[in-house]
């Protein structure tokens, strides 16, 4: 149990040595129940030290971590201060209550909608100078599902005090606001969605094309326009809607049973703010069940906190669309928060309700798509985070919003990959942002209705179009590495992004290479967010590397940390930096359902020292676990599966091969593993195989737009120089870009 001192009028609750409640209240009057963010306060028992009525305090409270200081009264920056045993500040580590915090490390927004840009993301758990607050004050009450005011006004807040340790910070704030759910195994492929009326038969011919074009989706998305929207103009407009346009889909759950048939998952979009009106098919059963007259026409308000309004809305509205297949709700809500104080966000009610509708119907399946609502909004994946301007600017603020949004728990955003709306046609942003994509939790291709904004790949010139389709293709074959990270988001509060300074708490720099970020355990991504170079056509990034050997997954260049790299990747390229020893396992069969577990696997074992790396899968609630531990000193790999209801094939095929490395043995081919049995492969003595670099030069060289004479002559330089004289003689006669993307490779080499 944790530890509370409680006066007439404060309250201070010690949960950890690292995590404090502080509450102020004038008569007393102290909140125990859960609220909307906080459900958890049984901590493990902390150590602390209480002096009381010593040298003016009223009281004094010591850890570990800091030493409180209290004069008694209104809590303000003069009677409550803490001093954080840690060195971060400039002349002492002190925190007044009230204090701004500009070194916070920032947290989210509830909506993009309209960033040309970037936008501000409040504020998280985390900050560099080791004490960030979470201030609980205004949340509302919440008991089974209803949320209620507090009985009076009072401050309640917690004090986050863990220094730089933001793995361990961020695992409390779990603990005390839950851990993310699991989520769905489809959910991690690629979903289509666009603002578009589309006809039943134009929907699956549209499916149709995708598998034409070896384009793997898992999630099929339907805005707003699979609702009738032409209604009577004295009901308002047509964007709240709840009953199918016949004209558009003729017969939907014959469309949905299709696309459940390929493999493919269903939402709809909602825009419930309207209520349900006369126009609606259900209206005559809504009316009587609210104990309206259907013959008054008279509408019935959107309400979440009427008890009869929620049993309509969802067992009289949205169960019999289920029952024809949809398979959960893009509930995109956009009306605004409470009027008052007093009243619950109607955006924070949908999310709560319709999540926990989901959770008795279809447990570890659970899942909806829609809007941040505040702190403890990560208990309902996944965040739809509105539209955005499709330009570069949009597109360089996306990676350092993504990683951020971890700092408050958020960790399952899905954008509109692309953009939204307006920008104009420029292939080379589209294919950037699709790798982003790739590399983000959610892949959801969206836009607007506009008829030349649409995502399709077969819309771009070839090149544009085969690298498309080659990144949609990797995403899926990713799912493996995707469904462990999400295994370890729910059981460990581990976020699948994380932003440098998790891992590099105390490197300066990695505070400061912001669009950089980790991707699960094995991966370092460097997102391209800027047009290529005129010269050389390549996309450049500057990336800060932490210590160790690093491994470019697609090009097999090794790079050595710590230190600051300009990358250069051709259109069909991507910085996907392996670590050391890393291991990525991948499934080949792209095109297979993404919620079938693979009977194939493509394990890739990379150069460096030693590794551990756990494949995590799971169905329901049933979970199996493949270990995998990696020497390449000694050329060993020992594998053992832990499957105790065998939930993975019986005949699963692992293909296990080196990469970059050279050995007595490359690759193993494993079968039918058994649980509980450990495997010993032994490849022998590895040695380095570095790529061909003179190779590589020749393609930048091909591409680059300088003239054919200068190229000649610095082929001829790069196949007679050594490396070092080589570099100097590019520094005085090569173009910048050409000169950076030609240095990159020797730089590494």
């Amino acid at each position: 149990m944790t530890k509370q001192i409680t006066g007439q009028n404060f309250r201070f609750t010690l949960l950890t040595d690292r995590l404090l409640r502080i509450e102020y209240q004038v008569d007393g009057q102290f909140t125990d129940e859960v609220t909307q963010t906080v459900i958890n306060r049984d901590f493990a028992q902390p150590e602390w030290q209480v002096m009381t009525n010593q040298a003016g305090f009223a009281l004094q409270i010591e850890t570990a971590a800091f030493h409180l200081y209290y004069r008694g009264g209104e809590f303000n920056g003069v009677n409550l201060f803490i001093d954080t045993k840690y060195n971060y500040q400039t002349h002492f580590s002190r925190w007044h209550f009230g204090d701004s915090d500009p070194e916070n490390l920032g947290g989210t927004v509830r909506t993009l909608d309209n960033a040309d840009g970037a936008v501000p993301v409040g504020q998280g758990i985390l900050s560099k100078n080791g004490l960030a607050v979470l201030d609980d004050s205004a949340s509302l009450l919440q008991h089974n599902g209803q949320l209620t005011a507090r009985k009076a006004w009072e401050t309640d807040q917690y004090l986050f005090i863990y220094g730089h340790d933001y793995l361990a910070a961020l695992n409390d704030y779990f603990q005390l606001t839950g851990f993310p759910p699991l989520i769905p195994r489809y959910a991690l492929g690629n979903w289509w969605s666009r603002y578009y009326s589309y006809t039943q038969v134009e929907y699956l011919k549209l499916m149709d094309k995708f598998r034409e074009k070896q384009i793997p989706l898992s999630v099929a998305v339907l805005d707003m326009n699979w609702h009738t929207t032409k209604i009577p103009v004295k009901y308002g407009s047509g964007w709240t809607g709840f009953t199918w346009d016949k004209q558009l889909f003729s017969n939907p759950e014959k469309m949905i049973s299709q696309l459940h048939a390929q493999g493919k998952h269903v939402t709809l979009n909602l825009h419930p703010a309207a209520g349900i009106r006369p126009s609606e098919a259900k209206y005559p059963q809504v009316a009587r069940e609210n104990d309206i007259d259907p013959k008054t026409h008279q509408t019935i308000p959107f309400n979440l906190t009427d008890p009869k309004f929620v049993h309509s809305y969802f067992e009289t509205v949205l169960h019999p669309l289920e029952q024809q297949g949809v398979d959960f709700w893009w509930i995109d809500w956009q009306q605004g928060t409470a009027l008052t104080k007093d009243q619950p966000d109607p955006l924070w009610l949908l999310n709560d309700l319709h999540y926990h509708d989901q959770l008795q119907r279809k447990s570890t399946d659970a899942l909806i798509l829609s809007r941040y609502a505040g702190p403890g909004s990560h208990r309902y994946p996944i965040g739809f985070s509105g539209d955005t301007v499709a330009n570069w600017k949009s597109l360089d603020f996306q990676p350092y919003f993504t990683a951020t949004a971890s700092n408050i728990g958020y960790t399952w955003w899905s954008h509109d990959i692309g953009g939204h709306m307006r920008g104009q046609y420029d292939p080379e942003l589209s294919l950037r942002w699709l790798q982003l994509g790739v590399f983000s939790p959610i892949l959801r291709l969206h836009s607007t209705d506009n008829p030349f904004m649409s995502k399709e790949p077969w819309n771009y010139e070839l090149t544009i179009q085969q690298a498309m389709i080659k990144f949609l293709q990797l995403r899926a074959k990713l799912l493996p590495y995707l469904e462990s990270a999400n295994l370890v988001t729910h059981q460990q509060g581990i976020p699948l992004i994380q932003p440098l300074y998790y891992q590099e708490p105390e490197q300066e720099l990695a505070y400061h290479f912001k669009n950089e970020y980790f991707f699960g355990s094995e991966m370092l991504i460097v997102p391209i967010t800027q047009p290529g170079s005129q010269i050389t056509g390549l996309g450049m990034t500057k990336a800060y590397l932490p210590a160790g050997t690093w491994t470019d997954w697609l090009t097999g260049q090794r790079y050595q940390g710590p230190g600051i790299v300009t990358l250069n990747r051709q259109l069909d390229q991507y910085p996907i930096l392996i670590k050391n020893a890393g291991i990525i396992v991948t499934q080949p069969d792209f095109l297979k359902a993404a919620d079938q577990l693979p009977v194939n696997l493509v394990v890739e074992l990379f150069p460096g020292e030693t590794n551990h790396y756990v494949l995590a899968e799971h169905q329901q609630q049933k979970i199996a676990q493949t270990i995998f531990d990696w020497n390449q000193q000694s050329g060993d790999l020992t594998i053992q599966l832990r499957d105790p209801q065998r939930i993975t094939p019986l005949y699963r095929c692992l293909e296990i091969k080196l990469v970059n490395l050279r050995a007595a043995q490359t690759t193993f081919i494993l079968r039918n593993m058994q649980p509980g049995k450990t495997y010993c492969l032994h490849f022998g003595p590895c040695q380095l195989q570095e790529p061909d670099w003179q190779k590589r030069m020749f393609e930048i060289l091909q591409h680059s737009k300088i003239s054919f004479d200068l190229k000649e002559v610095l082929w001829q330089m790069i196949q007679t120089l050594p490396p070092k004289n080589l570099l100097a003689t590019l520094t005085s006669i090569a173009p910048a870009d050409l000169l950076a993307a030609l240095s990159e490779i020797l730089l590494a080499k």
